[in-house]
């Protein structure tokens, strides 16, 4: 009989999987000029943002479905609106590259995330520059660089749309980590979608009116409400899948499914579009760019299991360095103790602490010198 959780999981999985690789094959079909030939990608986004940031209002304030987060107007003015901007950017330049390039090539390109997530995370200062990650991120680049080199419909303008996109969300993620989380704030998806979605439509707004409304004047765009509601519809249904899958799995089953879905995706891709083939030196790059990927995760996944040790081996540490020195408190008693009617034996001078029981270690002066040092490099 299969376990209840585990199947639960790989259905989540499977759903993420299904929907991020339908909403990006989605996309494509819509905006090339070879099918649906919608060719406005800012237009295509504004439809999602305004969609999402509605559905999001009345899960919050009408359905109340989740409460919204305390927000100040500093908070959102230097927190939220910085955040929308650079998510609005990534939407809005990785849309555009579906014009240009295809599918396939854009994945391949998407595999450069860890490497500009890992330049802007130490441009900023929320990360340390480091040998090993240095040398992952130069073969993932090499890699790309291979990859590029055997695209056979490359195309600069695509290409520079897609990596100023994947520059723009590696931006937002540094940023999401270093204003909110420092603020102290946790945004699940629908309460993301409640405050991001309409800043988003609103910095898409002047892009839209300069380049695309002056086009939709003048050319017949067709138009097809089940279209574009399906297609806003699939895109919010993968935001929820993402909070779920992260709900049920751990960062390595996360990364091991986006892997898998960046291969299913460029297989079917060459199968629901034909022009968009891919040579083997495509797939060498690839390959390429894809071990350094892995081993990224592999060094990160690593890192967080090794902090997570250290958090709970210090504590144990200091514990028993105090636990020595309590015995040794209690063999050794100072004259003035002694001395005093209300108090015998070492038990007295320690009632005289005041120790916080929930953080015993932090507020007593009797914490070692080794306490302390463990204490200071893991803080670190």
């Amino acid at each position: 009989m299969i376990n209840k959780t585990l199947f639960f999981t790989y259905f989540y999985l499977f759903v993420y999987i299904l929907l991020s690789s339908g909403v990006i094959l989605y996309n494509k079909w819509v905006l090339s000029p070879k099918y649906f030939n919608f060719p406005l990608p800012i237009t295509l986004t504004m439809i999602h943002m305004g969609f999402s940031g509605a559905v999001a209002f009345f899960l919050v304030r009408v359905f109340k479905v989740v409460s919204p987060v305390k927000m100040t107007f500093e908070i959102y003015a230097t927190c939220v609106i910085p955040i929308s901007a650079f998510f609005a950017s990534s939407l809005w330049f990785g849309n555009t590259a579906y014009l240009h390039i295809s599918v396939a090539f854009i994945q391949m390109l998407k595999a450069l995330m860890p490497v500009a997530t890992f330049l802007v995370a130490v441009i900023c200062g929320t990360d340390k520059a480091r040998c090993d990650v240095f040398f992952n991120m130069l073969l993932v680049s090499v890699g790309v660089v291979v990859s590029s080199y055997g695209e056979i419909h490359f195309n600069v303008v695509g290409t520079v749309y897609q990596v100023t996109g994947i520059f723009a969300e590696a931006l937002r993620l540094v940023l999401t980590q270093v204003l909110l989380q420092k603020k102290g704030l946790s945004l699940n998806p629908i309460t993301s979608l409640y405050y991001i979605a309409p800043c988003s439509f609103v910095f898409l707004f002047v892009p839209w009116y300069l380049l695309e409304k002056p086009v939709m004047e003048v050319s017949q765009i067709q138009f097809n409400f089940w279209i574009f509601f399906s297609n806003a519809l699939c895109a919010l249904a993968l935001n929820f899948s993402i909070f779920l899958v992260i709900g049920r799995t751990g960062a390595v089953t996360i990364r091991v499914a986006g892997v898998l879905k960046d291969w299913i995706l460029i297989a079917l891709s060459t199968v629901i579009f034909p022009e968009s083939a891919i040579t083997w030196l495509n797939i060498i790059g690839y390959a390429i760019a894809l071990c350094g990927v892995v081993m990224y995760n592999y060094i990160k996944v690593r890192d967080v299991r090794a902090s997570q040790s250290t958090a709970e081996i210090i504590p144990d540490r200091m514990t028993k360095d105090w636990k020595f020195e309590k015995r040794s408190s209690d063999l050794y008693m100072p004259d003035n103790v002694s001395n005093s009617g209300g108090s015998s034996g070492g038990n007295g001078s320690l009632s005289d602490m005041n120790f916080d029981e929930e953080a015993p270690l932090i507020s007593s002066s009797r914490v070692s010198h080794i306490g302390r040092m463990q204490l200071a490099n893991h803080a670190k």
